[in-house]
């Protein structure tokens, strides 16, 4: 199982709108191959921030799969646009 981590930095004053579209977004990465599970956590210390977990069987589920897939486009375009600066995605094992 790989763990997939990315810090979400959201552009000041939209999290709650960020909030609705991942509550839509997340119904696209649930569908995919080779997803196990998901945690999205806002930040106590921080405003706007947040951390996103996301359990995949492989690294290429989610590098290859989902990354290279047209669902991508639209998890693309509904969240991308919230984040200042774009989110580092690591991946831990």
């Amino acid at each position: 199982m790989i763990l997939e981590v990315a810090i979400l930095h959201i552009k000041s004053g939209l999290s709650l709108e960020f909030e609705k579209a991942f509550d839509h977004a997340k119904s696209i990465i649930q569908a995919q191959k080779g997803f196990i599970d998901l945690q999205l956590k806002k930040c106590i210390e921080a405003e706007d921030k947040y951390i996103l977990l996301v359990n995949w069987e492989t690294i290429e589920d989610h590098n290859i799969g989902f990354r290279t897939s047209l669902a991508y486009q639209d998890w693309k375009t509904l969240l991308h646009h919230f984040y200042d600066p774009f989110p580092v995605v690591e991946h831990y094992q």
